[in-house]
């Protein structure tokens, strides 16, 4: 399974470099903005909501959310070990 995601994360990221790079040539070279303009959009769309829920997902799965929040056992433990 983590194979897998790691492929769609992978492949998800060159699409979108692609279309960032596509829509820029629109831009730049076949002086359409327009269409540059909205290749670029849903590829930052795309990449805000898709790409990034599926990228957290895979990093936090398994993980303790507790183990990471400033909580007053947290504090108390960094307060031990002289971390301030």
């Amino acid at each position: 399974m983590k194979k897998i995601v790691n492929k769609i994360l992978i492949s998800l990221l060159i699409a979108i470099v692609l279309a960032v790079g596509i829509g820029f040539y629109f831009r730049l070279i076949k002086d359409d903005v327009v269409t540059g303009d909205k290749i670029i959009g849903v590829a930052v769309l795309v990449s805000c909501f898709v790409l990034m829920p599926i990228f957290l997902y895979h990093r936090w799965k398994g993980k303790k959310l507790k183990d990471y929040t400033l909580s007053k056992e947290n504090i108390d433990k960094m307060k031990e070990k002289g971390i301030d």
